[in-house]
């Protein structure tokens, strides 16, 4: 179930793991638009006319991390391997968004420029937002070294210190559900609304593919999101 371009599999047998994923999940293969990832913080606000792109299209921008959007039947489609999935729905306004979030990502505050696109573009207000932090690589597995760490360190608006762990010898253990949360807390999001998987792909990687368990020799998962129209 390779849902990743690029990473040995024909494109003919992961287009077949789409059309498989999306029977068996219920969305309309015909409707996906996918993310350009580059490990960056920009959100794209997509629609029907972006139908295809990145699946049965090609990609047509170098860097899009995230994908928002308010209309219905666009089925929106991110990538990951260990990294972060953060899933936003705003239920007064009918919006949705879908980002990917690396630790640089993660680091660069991808799930507050979320909330701050879906205020920008479609008017939500923080509060309503309802949030999800998807299964990825978990605190009992992300070790770093020193220039991660100092990255996460140089955030203290999140309190770092809640969410990484000093095992000396110039390592640390970084626990990006939290970092997540936090952050997205801090874009103003009630604590409440914000619900964590707590998965860890690489201590499920015989279900879940995991670049620190396999290397480069995996595939890659993929989080889909979609308003339902009336009829669906």
């Amino acid at each position: 179930m390779n849902l990743n371009f690029g990473r040995g599999d024909s494109d003919e047998n992961v287009v077949r793991n789409f059309h498989r994923f999306c029977s068996a999940a219920g969305f309309d293969y015909s409707t996906l638009v996918a993310s350009a990832q580059d490990h960056h913080t920009f959100v794209r606000r997509v629609g029907a006319e972006n139908y295809g792109t990145g699946v049965w299209k090609p990609k047509d921008m170098k860097s899009a991390d995230g994908l928002i959007t308010n209309e219905k039947d666009v089925t929106l489609v991110t990538f990951y391997a260990d990294c972060v999935p953060l899933f936003f729905l705003d239920p007064q306004k009918r919006t949705i968004g879908l980002a990917h979030a690396g630790w640089r990502g993660t680091a660069a505050k991808m799930g507050a420029e979320m909330v701050n696109a879906m205020v920008r573009e479609f008017g939500s207000s923080p509060k309503d937002i309802l949030a999800a932090v998807g299964p990825s690589i978990g605190p009992c597995c992300f070790e770093v070294d020193a220039p991660v760490y100092e990255e996460f360190a140089a955030l203290p608006g999140i309190h770092p210190e809640k969410f990484i762990v000093h095992k000396g010898g110039g390592k640390y253990m970084i626990d990006l559900w939290e970092a997540n949360r936090r952050i997205i807390m801090e874009a103003g999001v009630p604590a409440e609304n914000i619900e964590v998987a707590q998965l860890c792909t690489e201590c499920n990687a015989q279900w879940l593919w995991s670049h620190r368990a396999s290397g480069a020799k995996r595939g890659g998962l993929a989080a889909m999101m979609c308003l339902k129209g009336e009829k669906k």
